[in-house]
């Protein structure tokens, strides 16, 4: 799993009906262990009872952390 840039994460952040501040410090802050990202946002939506939007949206970004991106050489295109 990779660390998502701005551009990244303001992606999500902007949707409709979502908290803001919520998706982008949790995108911001998740680290890159794909399943304590996940295991955070189960524990964490509980605690703060965030809308759907908002758990959608942090869903898509950490699925978007892991997808392959695709390589030239050494470096990432």
């Amino acid at each position: 799993m990779r660390r998502l840039t701005l551009k990244d994460i303001e992606r999500f952040a902007r949707r409709k009906g979502v908290r803001r501040i919520t998706v982008e410090n949790f995108l911001m802050s998740m680290g890159e262990n794909e399943k304590e990202a996940r295991a955070n946002l189960e524990l964490d939506l509980v605690l703060y009872h965030w809308n759907a939007s908002t758990i959608k949206a942090i869903r898509e970004g950490i699925d978007f952390a892991c997808e392959d991106l695709p390589k030239r050489g050494t470096e990432y295109v």
